[in-house]
C-alpha cells in the first residue's frame, strides 16, 4: 500500500512537472494558479485511466506502435484536461504538438525513474 502510494505522490508531481514545463516553454500554453491542482488531478485521473487500456490494445496488437501510441495517449489526456480544466489551456496547433512531446518526454523520465525512486523510497536496494 505504501508503495502505491508513492507512486501516485511521484505520479503527480511528474504530471505537475510536466503542465508546467510546457507552460514555461510554450506562449500558447496558460496555466492559471487557481486551477492548476485540479488541472493535474484531471491530468493524472485521464492518464490513469485511458493509459493501460492503450497500452492493452498495442500490446496485444502492433508492439511495434507503442511509442506512437504513448504519443496519442498524451495528446488525448491533454484534450481532456483542457476541456475539463479551467487551469491549463492549449491554443494553436503548433503549441499542441509541442506540448504534447513535452509532456510525453517528461512522462518517459518518469517512468524511467520511478522504479529505483520507489525502491529507495521504501528502504529496499536498486535493482
Amino acid at each position: 500500500m505504501r508503495r502505491l502510494g508513492i507512486r501516485i505522490v511521484l505520479a503527480v508531481l511528474a504530471n505537475a512537472i510536466a503542465l508546467l514545463l510546457a507552460a514555461a516553454l510554450l506562449d500558447g500554453v496558460k496555466v492559471d494558479a487557481s486551477g492548476f491542482g485540479f488541472a493535474v488531478a484531471v491530468f493524472t485521473i485521464a492518464s490513469v485511466l485511458i493509459t493501460p487500456i492503450a497500452t492493452w490494445i498495442v500490446i496485444r496488437r502492433a508492439r511495434a506502435l507503442i511509442g506512437v501510441i504513448a504519443l496519442v495517449n498524451t495528446f488525448v489526456v491533454l484534450v481532456i484536461t483542457d476541456l475539463l480544466s479551467d487551469g491549463f489551456s492549449i491554443e494553436g496547433a503548433l503549441d499542441w504538438i509541442l506540448a504534447v512531446v513535452i509532456v510525453w518526454i517528461v512522462n518517459v523520465a518518469y517512468a524511467l525513474a520511478s522504479g529505483p525512486i520507489t525502491r529507495r523510497a521504501l528502504g529496499r536496494p536498486a535493482a
